[in-house]
């Protein structure tokens, strides 16, 4: 009798840890989320999914060129996505890539506004590997002053390459008008002038590296034929000894916007541009801002929208429309692109634009439209997340915005909440003529649209 209890309290137990471990089908991401801190501040995630013995490992540093605070020294956050591949003593750049090319397995990395992520995408067998050369770059890596200037060389020369694109200049622009105090203020390649300087910039380099590629900056994300277990055992055994930092960013607050502002680029080669730029919200999984955004704009500026029908298929006076969101730490731009057919067209499709944001600043909208819209973005980025790699990817972006991956499970929640109200007071806080940057490109030399 006696031993039926114990094995049935087991049970009990059993089905409880299980419980805390897995989601609620309701979660958009249905495959569950394991997370293990260690000592050192490090965050290891690990997301079993079937994936015919696949695995992507995904390594988060939490800095892009938001932390790039000190005058003179912007653009070394996406430095290091190039730096990071130069190699170690152990590991050389030749030998790092010789050994997954003998495991089949692709690796890169990307930089932006709060993150930089490095990924490999192999066999599951092979993550031992993985943990290994990932961690030995991590900690000892290791370049020469001639490899540094070779490396800064290459990155100005792909900011000369990004610049010459027209619309590559008007990001600049943009982002240098409507911040004033921000460090949103520059792109991730950094202002012009701090490029050309960076080949001079060796030691700050050094310092740069030491204070942000510390564990309590990083996560290791690893999805796909994997068991929790193993990865936290090779996390500890090859990220154990990684000696945490000390160094924080203060990351200075922009001014409320309190005029509209005005920028115009002269170019006859490509169609006449327009870009509207209001100042967004920071990100956040508890508040209600960023998904009404979302879904107001999939409502006014999708393909299957009034003002897309209007402009681009019956007036044909745009060839292109399209509005993005921001989910950024702190706040962004919110923006509203338009590429027109004819420049004397810019004025009037402004109005359009604004007319159409105005109308549901005041009427409520159908239940029924917000919940079609809620519907289609749910289910677009739930086609998205079918393997390792997009897994990964997406609790990426999460992990760089708050720390921890969840933050994905409880945004998307937060959709099945919005209602008329909501899609008011959100288009009335964040679309306002006193937020609003707005850049125009044509071949005129200038473009004062009112």
């Amino acid at each position: 009798m006696k031993h039926s209890f114990i094995t049935a309290l087991l049970v009990i137990v059993s089905i409880l840890n299980i419980t805390t471990l897995c989601h609620p089908n309701d979660d958009i991401l249905p495959n569950p989320i394991y997370q293990h801190k260690m000592p050192n501040g490090l965050n290891v995630v690990t997301v079993p999914f079937e994936s015919t013995d696949i695995a992507a490992f995904y390594l988060v540093v939490r800095v892009g060129s938001r932390n790039e605070i000190e005058e003179g020294v912007t653009g070394f956050a996406h430095f290091f996505e190039h730096m990071m591949f130069r190699g170690t003593d152990k590991y050389s750049k030749e030998k790092y890539d010789e050994l997954l090319k003998l495991i089949g397995a692709t690796s890169n990395a990307y930089t932006s506004n709060d993150k930089t992520v490095y990924h490999i995408v192999g066999n599951a067998d092979k993550l031992e590997l993985m943990f290994e050369i990932e961690s030995d770059r991590f900690q000892n890596l290791n370049y020469s002053i001639h490899d540094f200037k070779t490396e800064a060389g290459a990155v100005k020369g792909e900011y000369t390459k990004n610049i010459s694109d027209p619309y590559g200049q008007l990001e600049e622009k943009i982002k240098m008008t409507a911040f004033t105090d921000h460090t949103y203020r520059h792109t991730t390649m950094g202002f012009f002038e701090d490029v050309v300087n960076m080949p001079n910039q060796y030691d700050y380099s050094l310092k740069f590296f030491k204070r942000f590629y510390k564990p309590e900056y990083c996560t290791i994300i690893v999805v796909g034929d994997v068991a929790p277990k193993e990865v936290n055992s090779l996390a500890e055994k090859y990220f154990g000894e990684w000696e945490r930092g000390d160094y924080t960013s203060d990351i200075p607050v922009e001014p409320y916007q309190t005029e509209k502002r005005c920028i115009h680029l002269q170019n006859a080669s490509i169609p006449p541009y327009l870009s509207l730029n209001f100042k967004g919200p920071a990100f956040s999984d508890s508040e209600i801002d960023v998904p009404t955004l979302k879904v107001i704009a999939s409502i006014l500026f999708s393909k299957r929208s009034e003002i897309y029908r209007k402009l681009v298929v019956e007036e044909n006076k745009l060839r292109r429309l399209y509005c993005y969101i921001p989910t950024s730490r702190d706040p962004d731009l919110i923006e509203i692109n338009a590429t027109v057919v004819n420049r004397e067209d810019l004025q009037y499709v402004k109005d359009e634009i604004m007319k159409t944001i105005d109308k549901i600043k005041s009427k409520s909208l159908d239940d029924k439209l917000i919940k079609e819209a809620v519907s289609n973005i749910k289910y677009r980025f739930a086609m998205r997340i079918d393997n390792p790699g997009t897994v990964a990817g997406s609790l990426a972006h999460y992990v760089s915005l708050t720390g921890d991956p969840e933050s994905l499970n409880r945004l998307y929640a937060l959709y099945d909440n919005i209602n008329s109200d909501d899609i008011v007071n959100i288009a009335n806080k964040y679309f306002m003529d006193n937020g609003l940057t707005i850049a125009t490109i044509s071949s005129e030399e200038s473009e004062l649209l009112k």
